[in-house]
């Protein structure tokens, strides 16, 4: 197969409105790969399981769309469309649920982004806020670990500031396409955070925020991260989104206490009474994931000794790769449990991921 026809076609899918990654999925699923999907018949499409008006959608985008002008105008923006099957293609969400199908990049990914954790928060900060936040972000990017959010106004800038200045490397998540900077007074920063990272985007180039597309995009910087940090919050807030997602991707949830009195520690409070772990410094971050030692001295990551639970996984995987639900039902590990423990057992290279939540032992 011609890999940059393949890619095109990855790309030429995602314009097409309402073909989301999970619509892209099935139509990898059902063609065995996005050309045959592209060039497929109405009635091939229909067996997919498209419905008629997305089947006239496709017909219509399939006239339109011209995938070299596509791919020319990806180079001409300076990003990188990676594709699920690119060994580029971050490993922590291939393990999430409705896992994208395609990212654009612009800047780069590092094999030390997958020690990352995730900072988010209100955009209508106070002083205490912005105060804590720059803090662990710091903290966090001086440890090794890269710091992942939303560039948004508020604790997500204070957070990719932070990290920048500490020399640390930072991944912004947008909810529109990377040719639309948003909020636009972010334009620096974004242009900062691409040299020192990456913006990640799973919408085409030129597609406008809008209200529904933001909460779509809080399950890649939980799906990113090995967990996330709410420091201030209201008590419904787009962080609570991102904190939800976390909890169903096995991700684990950290909140800032705040004073009571103040509305904006709402969301965190909240979230401290339902179980997330309190933080008052990074310790209780790196300690709680178990890299404190490995995120600063990275040749140290293989050598973490494997916990009681990891040594059993590992027995599991003695043979074929597994799905998660079976090493769930074989080890008699909660399933939420499992996931989070491949998440660091991946990044420390003892298991690596064959599909979608199945794993094998690593490949060392």
């Amino acid at each position: 197969m011609n890999q940059d026809e393949e890619r095109a076609c990855y790309v030429a899918l995602s314009m097409v409105p309402d073909v989301g990654p999970g619509r892209m999925h099935r139509l990898l699923r059902h063609f065995g790969s996005m050309r045959a999907a592209w060039h497929g018949s109405r009635a091939a499409w229909r067996d997919a399981g498209l419905s008629p008006s997305v089947v006239e959608r496709l017909t219509r985008a399939r006239a339109e769309i011209n995938t070299r002008q596509a791919m020319a105008g990806l180079a001409q923006a300076n990003v990188s469309a990676l594709i699920w099957s690119d060994d580029a293609f971050p490993p922590l969400l291939r393990q999430i649920p409705s896992p994208p199908a395609l990212l654009y990049v612009r800047g780069s990914l590092a094999a030390s982004d997958q020690l990352a954790v995730a900072i988010v928060g209100t955009r209508n900060a106070t002083a205490y806020g912005r105060g804590v936040t720059r803090r662990l972000a710091a903290d966090l990017a001086a440890s090794g670990l890269t710091v992942v959010s939303g560039l948004a106004r508020g604790i997500d800038a204070e957070a990719h500031r932070a990290a920048l200045g500490a020399g640390g490397r930072t991944l912004a998540v947008f909810g529109c396409g990377l040719n639309v900077i948003y909020p636009p007074e972010h334009r620096q920063l974004a242009q900062d955070v691409a040299a020192h990272g990456a913006l990640i985007s799973e919408y085409p180039l030129d597609r406008k925020p809008s209200a529904e597309q933001f909460p779509v995009r809080n399950r890649l910087i939980s799906g990113l991260s090995l967990g996330v940090v709410i420091t201030e919050s209201r008590e419904r807030s787009g962080a609570l989104i991102t904190a939800e997602f976390a909890g169903q991707q096995g991700r684990d949830v950290f909140a800032v206490p705040g004073s009571i009195l103040n509305a904006s520690s709402a969301g965190p409070h909240r979230l401290i009474q339902d179980g997330a772990k309190l933080v008052m410094q990074v310790e209780d971050i790196l300690n709680e994931l178990n890299i404190h030692l490995a995120a600063r001295q990275p040749e140290l990551t293989a050598a973490v000794p494997l916990s009681p639970e990891e040594a059993r996984i590992l027995e599991a995987l003695a043979g074929d790769p597994v799905h998660v639900d079976e090493l769930s039902a074989q080890t008699n590990i909660p399933v939420q449990q499992v996931s989070s423990l491949l998440t660091l057992m991946e990044v420390r290279g003892v298991v690596h991921a064959v599909g979608a939540l199945t794993y094998a032992r690593g490949r060392n």
